[in-house]
């Protein structure tokens, strides 16, 4: 990668865990030390204490965004942030993530990789999804997964769906996973989905306890449109475990893959096959 010039951070910290609070001081020392502002957003600033920037602003403002807490915390910056291209570098607050794989010990030698460009900046495919209903329309960010749930464990749900305009595969059971590279290793996982290469510019489809057995989960390539319609009850977009929406009969739910990437600083030696294997203790 090229020098990144790094002036200011934008910090985040996982949200409701105030005893963050030291080891908030501790990067802020760290970065300082190597000349670099440090600025927190309004939220996770009223949980320590400490004065705090409008998130927006701060991300206008900033040249890099660290998260502080788990994959969670990082999934959500790297959200809300999407559309400032900001390039986001996740600090684990416990044990190591698939995506907040520093540790805080590292940062300092981390920092002037940073400046000499001696690091990864990984590319990973969003999620684009646009919901069409009477009352209009709504625009969503995805970074892991949006689930296509029923609103109840008692009935089945029903999912039409085509592919680029054309039909594609009639879903009855309890939902439909519509996936990410990087939310590869999650539900989609665990519902019996491929573990899909992180910088990969595909998403993929995978049913969960489909009615019928011969349905598979399929990988679509990125510039393909996903269309869902629901013929009769009320169906649930879960995105990324954080966000839900209804969509019912009549409304038109559109998935593709968003034009801006997530942009995710790693370490230059940064192997996701030794995450993967370490997390799901592959080999064992």
């Amino acid at each position: 990668m090229g020098p990144l010039d790094i002036k200011s951070v934008g910090i985040i910290l996982r949200p409701s865990t105030p005893e963050l609070k030291d080891k908030f001081f501790e990067i802020k020392e760290i970065f300082e030390a190597h000349k670099i502002d440090v600025i927190i957003d309004t939220i996770s600033g009223g949980m320590i204490d400490v004065m705090g920037q409008e998130f927006e602003i701060m991300c206008q403002s900033a040249d890099m965004l660290v998260t502080l807490g788990g994959d969670g915390t990082l999934i959500s910056a790297v959200r809300r942030s999407a559309k400032y291209e900001i390039p986001v570098l996740g600090v684990h607050a416990g044990k190591l993530g698939f995506l907040a794989d520093f540790d805080i010990e590292e940062l300092n030698d981390f920092i002037p990789k940073l400046k000499s460009g001696d690091f990864r900046l990984d590319k990973r495919a969003m999620l684009q999804a646009t919901i069409v209903s009477k009352t209009g329309v709504k625009e969503i960010v995805s970074f892991n997964d949006i689930v296509l749930s029923r609103p109840s464990i008692s009935k089945m749900i029903h999912l039409e769906t085509s592919v680029d305009g054309r039909p594609f595969n009639t879903y009855y059971g309890d939902g439909v996973i519509v996936s990410t590279p990087t939310g590869s290793t999650a539900y989609n996982l665990s519902c019996g989905g491929p573990v899909l290469f992180p910088l990969t510019q595909v998403f993929v489809v995978t049913p969960i306890s489909p009615h019928s057995l011969t349905q598979r989960p399929v990988v679509l390539p990125g510039q393909y449109e996903i269309e869902v319609t629901t013929p009769d009850i009320n169906a649930l977009a879960i995105v990324d475990g954080q966000d839900m929406y209804e969509f019912g009969a009549g409304d038109l739910l559109k998935i593709y893959l968003a034009k801006e990437s997530a942009r995710l600083i790693h370490r230059s030696e940064f192997n996701y096959f030794e995450v993967l294997k370490e997390k799901l203790s592959w080999g064992e």
